[in-house]
């Protein structure tokens, strides 16, 4: 594997977390992911653990989604109320990831945008394949609608944000709400190095196929866990690179954050030119020299940082 063009920070940050990660067992791409989950999960939550900004309320709240309790971490930079909100949904190929691995990213975030941030610790696959989580996901952004002066947020402005997995999931849950809930309209989508296609034959994945984090061969298999059908993996709300114009013109204005060195910077390119062929604002970033999920590394790495500070700039031009 070359690393001539990886960023030294983004280098050194990935060497010290394969490093942690020997404390634990390899991680395996194989059912039953419980153990897996264990060793992928817990050096990037110990991490976020002792990352990022500290808040003046962070705390969970508990709502009652499609038959279940659903944790959702909110996290609230200043005492005022109400304030704008941000409904982030967490990455991890839809299999793993957490409210706890991305606390860091949550929390850089409110800072940065002054705005409180909701998590939802949506169901995983395949225990919970498509379109589990799509659903739950939306349920919570449809409460915090409704209901989220309950938590001192301001129901009239709302961004859906995520990254990878999470960043599939906020374009596809803005979406499936014009669908449903065409009265809700959302202030933005911040899409970080999301999954937009269930192709795994473009450029970026022939390039960087192995070798940088985030392989051709996870993607295949969390495609594989969350979409089992294949005739799902086409639908719109799973590749929302399919979805009509008609259907990306009514969303929101965009913030795109995109790894050079990522297996998805193809169809991230891709994803910014159908929302510009539909008419829709955006702004994309490609950042050089880091790979997929670069944004853990808030606080070791520049580029981590530049990013969320451009994000919270755009988010409190879009939430006033």
């Amino acid at each position: 594997m070359s690393q001539d063009r990886w960023d030294p920070e983004m280098r050194a940050f990935t060497a010290m977390m394969e490093e942690r990660g020997r404390a634990f067992p390899p991680v395996t791409l194989a059912l039953p992911l419980d153990g897996a989950r264990v060793s992928n999960d817990g050096p990037g939550a110990a991490l976020a653990a002792v990352s990022g900004p500290k808040m003046a309320e962070s705390g969970d709240r508990w709502l009652a989604v499609r038959g279940r309790r659903l944790a959702c971490r909110v996290h609230k930079p200043s005492g005022d109320a109400p304030l704008p909100v941000m409904v982030y949904i967490h990455g991890g190929g839809w299999v793993w990831g957490s409210i706890d691995t991305h606390d860091h990213i949550m929390r850089g975030y409110a800072a940065a945008g002054g705005c409180a941030v909701v998590g939802p610790d949506y169901a995983l696959s395949p225990e919970a394949p498509f379109p589990q989580a799509l659903e739950e996901c939306a349920a919570v952004v449809r409460w915090v609608a409704k209901h989220g002066a309950e938590w001192g947020l301001d129901p009239s402005r709302i961004v859906i944000g995520g990254d990878s997995a999470g960043g599939n999931l906020a374009i596809a849950v803005a979406l499936l709400l014009r669908q449903t809930d065409p009265e809700l309209k959302l202030a933005g989508l911040l899409l970080n190095y999301g999954v937009y296609d269930s192709r795994l034959d473009t450029a970026s994945y022939e390039e960087f196929a192995t070798g940088h984090t985030l392989t051709r061969e996870k993607m295949d298999f969390y495609w594989r866990c969350y979409a089992p059908r294949e005739a799902d993996r086409l639908h719109p709300l799973a590749a929302p690179l399919r979805a009509d114009l008609a259907d990306l013109a009514a969303l929101p204005p965009c913030l795109m954050h995109v790894a050079e060195l990522d297996v998805l910077s193809g169809e991230n390119y891709a994803m910014e030119k159908r929302l510009r062929e539909a008419g829709v604002s955006v702004e994309a970033t490609t950042f050089p020299g880091v790979l997929h999920g670069f944004l853990r590394a808030m606080g070791h790495v520049g580029a981590s940082d530049r990013a969320v500070a451009e994000a919270g700039a755009w988010l409190g031009r879009m939430l006033g």
